[in-house]
């Protein structure tokens, strides 16, 4: 439990994302605990009797993948009976609360915590993970069926893709907002093109942007759109409102302004997703103003 709430410390900022040496600076009552193997995915320190943590690698060989359901597919070596293997099976057997690292770069990582071994299948060499919070809200996964079923996989998904999608998409964006630079990442949030509600809505880099929380709004609420040529387009009855410093420098002059994109080509938006969202904004403001027109 202590484990857990220093990780909530760590993350307290919302930048989503720890690095190996933030991991190994872990101290219990005086006593460094490191909280991650930098050898092995399963890490079993001496003094406890089950696994303290799993790990899935960058560009790691094994399988690990999340399955319907949002459940964790965890691939671990052949020695079954002995060595690293015998305290993940313990931690299944007593049901053991347990932190997932999933690298998103070399010596980087999201965690996910806590998680609970549900399955263990000797035969694939793999165990089954679950989140806490799916089975304290929802029961056994394994055995949900109907809403319940669909509910909970909504939730799931949700706490597992997000904070991948957003530790990826502030990176790509150097931590700050692709409309004004702001740069604390506290305010910054990882903003879908295509909503993840959406078939389309895929959790990667370039269905993202990082925006601040006002820009976040307002694209949201298609006050704002960006073109696929990457440009911010306000709109228009905002354009025209008299109100405050925030309306006029937060919003009204970064119309026009092209988006600050990141380094790497592979990683801009996607144009044929931002034509499709600045299609509903377009729309939005012809709707609106009609609306006004008719009075």
């Amino acid at each position: 439990m202590d484990i857990f709430r220093w990780l909530d410390e760590q993350l307290v900022l919302g930048q989503g994302e720890l690095t190996r040496s933030a991991l190994e600076s872990y101290f219990y009552q005086g006593h460094q605990v490191k909280l991650i193997d930098r050898q092995k995915g399963i890490w079993n320190p001496q003094t406890f009797d089950s696994t303290l943590s799993v790990t899935t690698s960058f560009n790691s060989p094994y399988k690990d993948q999340v399955l319907e359901g949002g459940l964790i597919q965890y691939k671990y070596r052949r020695d079954q009976e002995g060595g690293d293997n015998k305290k993940l099976v313990k931690a299944f057997e007593n049901s053991v609360p347990m932190p997932y690292f999933h690298a998103i770069r070399p010596a980087v990582y999201v965690p996910y915590y806590p998680v609970r071994i549900i399955r263990n299948e000797p035969a694939e060499r793999q165990v089954v993970l679950s989140l806490d919070e799916i089975l304290r809200f929802f029961g056994d996964p394994l055995k949900m069926v109907g809403d319940t079923r669909r509910y909970a996989e909504r939730v799931a998904r949700e706490r597992l893709h997000q904070p991948l999608f957003r530790a990826k998409v502030m990176h790509a964006y150097n931590r700050a907002c692709a409309i004004c630079s702001l740069k604390h990442v506290e305010l910054l949030d990882a903003a879908h093109i295509i909503g993840d509600n959406q078939d389309d809505g895929l959790a990667i880099v370039t269905n993202g942007i990082s925006l601040c929380k006002i820009h976040h709004a307002s694209f949201d609420r298609n006050l704002l759109g960006i073109t696929p040529d990457y440009e911010v387009r306000i709109d228009r009855d905002l354009l025209d409102e008299v109100d405050g410093p925030m309306l006029r420098h937060g919003l009204q002059d970064m119309h026009g302004r092209k988006l600050v994109l990141p380094k790497r080509r592979a990683e801009w938006p996607a144009r044929d997703r931002l034509a499709t969202r600045f299609e509903k904004f377009a729309a939005s403001v012809r709707w609106r103003s009609r609306i006004s027109s008719t009075g």
